[in-house]
């Protein structure tokens, strides 16, 4: 049985805090155009834009690392 989909701010796809790369990732979707729906949000007087971001950083987690089990063992 599979994990269930979890949303985390990405570690790779970062610019700020990572959230628009962590919902490029969830959605399976280019970071770029979440990026450019961040700054059209932005546009009309920031708070559209600015406030989901600041509240997407505070609670979404970051991708966790990978644990022990996922890692082979040295040779």
């Amino acid at each position: 049985m599979s994990e269930p989909k979890r949303l985390y701010r990405s570690t790779d796809q970062r610019m700020i805090a990572g959230v628009c790369g962590g919902i490029a990732e969830y959605f399976n979707i280019d970071v770029t155009i979440v990026r450019i729906i961040a700054v059209i949000l932005l546009l009309p007087g920031a708070a559209p834009g600015f406030l989901p971001y600041v509240i997407l950083w505070i609670i979404v987690p970051k991708k966790p690392k990978a644990t022990q089990a996922n890692i082979p063992p040295a040779a």
